[in-house]
């Protein structure tokens, strides 16, 4: 891989209040551009049959508990930005968020009174690179990494606090939709792929652990995947083929030890096949293109205007048998195409979710039945395909279609 070139300095945290800036050139992919994500779904398939109560549906009437206020607005290209994720790993750096769109990685800091600096810009010198998905990592040392990738099927590891790419990972045959960080062990990430598989790696060593895929896998592109927030070997999967998949790594658990002390080529490590998911639902009868653990409780999207709160009753025997409580239903407009992902704070309270007409949907996670805490809205309209909530909630970011990225603060207006 050709060394990164230098631009300018590195912004580091003590002077993060200069706006200063870094473009880092990456080395080549390979892959022609796949199309544009996104075009609305008509066909559908037969739900699995729900257990228990009747699902709870949320009203569209907002309740404004919690008004939110746009404070900045800046386009960074004229490209489609697929995707945009807060900094959970580090308490020290929960104020930065990266975006992903065309064959650019930026990084961000937010700053008091709505402003928006950007850090650092990493380039693929491929320039048919479109990268869709970007997690925050670290490595053992606790430093910072960003993980991407997208259309190439390549996964970029940067290494945030050097300026530099700690790891170019190549292993899936197709594009790659979503990337996401254990944060329990945040060195392992998982990746979800056009190519029916999801794939576990370790991003210190370069290691692809497992693969997720075979006779019980995925029939079609795997659109998110995540792990459970406690039960380390448990992660659950979704994609175009409209369902829903629980795994479990507990019997090949030796082999993601083993990933953090090999010391031979990472093409040599003994990865394993996991063909069996422990469960699999139709809660959807289209694209399910969002997953999301809430404790033992899954919330999914799918492109049929809404979003779900249900639960997966799995039994032992045989593999893959099970039931679905569905819990909670919440209402989004004219949210009709796949690639558009909700987001949540850093406890699950609240989940943000825009739509193609740039409106973002704000439903309490904890209330029954379900309540729209706020609806906001952007100018021009622009297909949003990403929110980012802070820890905390108090700060909603979007990246949408137009290259635009917004930011709306909690507001109170007693105060203000």
């Amino acid at each position: 891989m050709a060394q990164p070139q230098r631009h300018s300095g590195y912004c580091n945290r003590e002077v993060s209040h200069v706006h200063k800036c870094i473009c880092v050139y990456l080395s080549i992919g390979r892959k022609e551009m796949k199309g544009k994500k996104g075009a609305a779904i008509l066909t559908g398939m037969v739900n699995k049959e729900a257990v228990g109560c009747e699902a709870v549906i949320g009203s569209l009437t907002p309740s404004n508990t919690r008004k939110y206020k746009l404070r900045n607005r800046l386009v960074e290209d004229d490209r489609p930005l697929y995707g945009i994720s807060y900094n959970f790993i580090d308490a020290k750096l929960f104020d930065l968020f990266a975006t992903v769109g065309g064959n650019r990685v930026s990084v961000y800091q937010c700053l008091k009174e709505g402003r928006i600096v950007n850090l650092q810009s990493y380039v693929d010198n491929d320039k048919d690179e479109s990268f869709y998905t970007v997690t925050w990592s670290c490595n053992l040392e606790g430093k910072p990494l960003l993980v991407a990738g997208g259309v190439n099927g390549v996964i970029r590891v940067i290494d945030v606090e050097n300026e530099k790419i700690h790891k170019s990972i190549v292993g899936h045959g197709e594009s790659i939709n979503e990337i996401r960080t254990q944060m329990l062990k945040p060195q392992l990430v998982l990746s979800a792929s056009k190519d029916e598989s999801v794939r576990l790696w370790n991003v210190q060593t370069g290691i692809c652990i497992l693969i997720f895929a075979g006779a019980g896998g995925h029939r079609n592109e795997v659109l998110s995947v995540d792990f459970h927030p406690s039960d380390q070997y448990r992660i659950a999967s979704c994609g175009m083929d409209n369902t829903v998949k629980i795994w479990s790594m507990k019997d090949f658990w030796c082999y993601v030890e083993q990933s953090f002390t090999w010391t031979d080529l990472p093409s040599k490590f003994p990865t394993k096949f996991v063909q069996f998911p422990l469960y699999i639902a139709k809660v959807h009868t289209n694209y399910v293109d969002c997953n999301r653990w809430l404790g033992d409780l899954i919330l999914s999207k799918s492109v049929q205007n809404e979003m779900v709160i249900w639960e997966p009753i799995i039994k032992d025997q045989p593999p893959g048998e099970g039931s679905v409580d569905i819990l909670q239903r919440y209402p989004v407009p004219d949210c009709d195409m796949w690639f558009i992902k909700f987001s949540c704070d850093f406890h699950y309270t609240a989940a943000a979710i825009g739509n193609r007409e740039g409106k973002i949907f704000v439903w309490d996670l904890q209330s029954s039945p379900p309540v729209l805490i706020t609806r906001l809205s952007q100018t021009p309209r622009s297909t949003i395909r990403q929110t980012a909530m802070s820890y905390d909630g108090k700060t909603i970011l979007s990246c949408s279609d137009d290259g635009l990225i917004c930011r709306w603060d909690l507001w109170d207006e007693a105060t203000s």
